[in-house]
């Protein structure tokens, strides 16, 4: 009997980093504001999936999306100050 192997199995079988750095852990929290502002976004939408957005709705969803481009922006400019990128 042939037994099957997987490469996600293989890969992690050996893997030591397996745990996020500290550097990572980081990026992640100061990406944070961003994730939740993406997750508002979509909760938005998925209200209203199965049916017809009303005023409320369609409200909801533009306050969302400023909130994930404010989000994005804050990100950037925060990022750009200390990596010298464009903001």
């Amino acid at each position: 009997m042939n037994h099957i192997l997987t490469v996600s199995d293989a890969v992690t079988a050996f893997a030591d980093w397996i745990e996020p750095t500290d550097a990572e852990l980081d990026a992640i929290d100061a990406e944070m504001p961003v994730i939740r502002a993406e997750m508002e976004l979509l909760d938005a939408q998925i209200i209203t999936i199965d049916r017809t957005p009303t005023m409320l709705d369609e409200r909801r969803i533009r306050r969302a999306r400023r909130r994930v481009l404010a989000a994005h922006r804050d990100h950037i400019n925060g990022a750009g100050g200390q990596t010298g990128g464009v903001a």
